[in-house]
C-alpha cells in the first residue's frame, strides 16, 4: 500500500506482512472496488484487500509440472522415496482435491492408484 501521505491504520499495518506473503494489495477505503474485501474496524471501513489474480493456473497439470521442475526431472523416473516425497508434496499443495487426481498422479508417477492411496494413508497417519 503506497500511502506515504498519511499513517497506516493499525489494522492495515498489522495485515501488511500477510498481504505481502499472499501477494495481495492493501487499499485505502476510497480505492475499494466491488470484488475487494473491506476491512472494518470499530464499525468503520478503514481499508481493504485486493487479492491478486494468479498469474499461473493452479490446476493439477500445473502442480505436476511445477513439481517436476522442483524435483529436477520427469516424475516417472523417481525412485520409491522420491515418489513418496512427490505424493506428500502434492497432497500438501491440494493436488488430491481435483477430480480423478489419484489416477492422474499414478499415471504420471508410473504406479498404481493403490500405491498412491498407500502413500497418502502412510503420510496422513504420521
Amino acid at each position: 500500500m503506497a500511502d506515504t501521505e498519511t499513517e497506516l491504520h493499525p489494522l492495515l499495518a498489522a495485515l501488511q506482512p500477510l498481504a505481502d506473503r499472499i501477494d495481495a494489495q492493501l487499499l485505502r477505503p476510497d480505492a475499494l472496488e466491488p470484488d475487494d474485501v473491506p476491512l472494518v474496524w470499530a464499525g468503520e471501513v478503514v481499508g481493504g484487500v485486493r487479492l491478486t489474480p494468479q498469474e499461473r493456473p493452479s490446476d493439477l497439470a500445473h502442480l505436476l509440472a511445477q513439481l517436476a521442475v522442483e524435483l529436477e526431472g520427469p516424475l516417472h523416473t523417481l525412485d520409491r522415496a522420491g515418489r513418496q516425497r512427490a505424493v506428500r508434496l502434492l497432497d500438501e499443495r491440494g493436488a488430491f482435491n481435483y477430480r480423478k487426481s489419484v489416477e492422474t498422479v499414478a499415471d504420471v508417477l508410473g504406479v498404481t492408484r493403490f500405491t498412491i492411496y498407500n502413500y497418502l494413508n502412510r503420510d496422513r497417519s504420521d
